[in-house]
């Protein structure tokens, strides 16, 4: 096996990257900065500042009308997407925290998109599952406990709509996905991985983005 690209990403190349990205507007740099002073032990659960304007991009790209998010923390993610979607579209956004999504709840409102998102605080499965199960979902971002995403994968495929795309996020979970003897988490993601790559329903790939971002397209 060759392997293509010995690029390392170093500080100043990861500075470079995010110099030539859309910049993060005012409201969704504070929410980052807000989100690292507050929960500075958990603030790794937020999407990777990269990741924002790449959303972003993937909303318009696809045309997306109605994107569910499975986890939403503080809202930086939910934030990017809602800005993308046209006046009369819909973020479900899914979480089971109050305290995190509150902070999400004054960005949104601030940027002027809270009309857009529909948040739901219950466990991400049982929001799945009351959903219409016909195809209607242009767009979904999983960034949420890794042990529930087979099932969470489940819920969605069905209920995407042709040519729809799934975001999967820390699908190389540290590098921790090439060990064989992976366990707890580690093994949640390798088992999902290849649950993705056998599903004939989908077309995927796994992309070496932040900690692994995986795109899966519906057939």
């Amino acid at each position: 096996m060759t392997k293509g690209n010995s690029t390392k990403i170093t500080d100043e190349l990861y500075r470079y990257m995010l110099d030539h990205n859309p910049p993060l507007d005012p409201v969704a740099a504070r929410l980052v900065e807000r989100t690292y002073a507050e929960f500075p032990d958990v603030a790794g659960m937020q999407s990777a500042e990269e990741q924002g304007p790449l959303l972003a991009f993937l909303v318009r790209l696809t045309g997306a009308r109605h994107v569910v998010e499975i986890g939403t923390f503080t809202g930086f993610s939910t934030l990017a997407m809602a800005q993308a979607l046209p006046e009369d579209g819909t973020l479900i956004a899914c979480d089971v925290s109050e305290e995190w999504t509150a902070y999400g709840r004054e960005a949104w409102a601030e940027a002027g998109v809270a009309d857009r998102i529909d948040l739901r605080i219950a466990p991400a499965l049982e929001t799945l599952r009351a959903m219409p199960r016909n195809p209607h979902i242009d767009l979904a971002y999983v960034d949420a406990d890794k042990e529930s995403q087979i099932a969470y994968w489940e819920e969605l495929v069905p209920r995407m709509r042709p040519g729809g795309l799934v975001v999967t996020d820390n699908t190389l979970f540290h590098g921790k996905v090439v060990d064989e003897a992976a366990t707890g988490t580690a093994a949640a993601v390798r088992a999902f991985n290849d649950h993705v790559a056998a599903d004939p329903r989908m077309e995927s790939v796994l992309l070496a983005i932040s900690d692994g971002l995986t795109l899966s397209r519906k057939r």
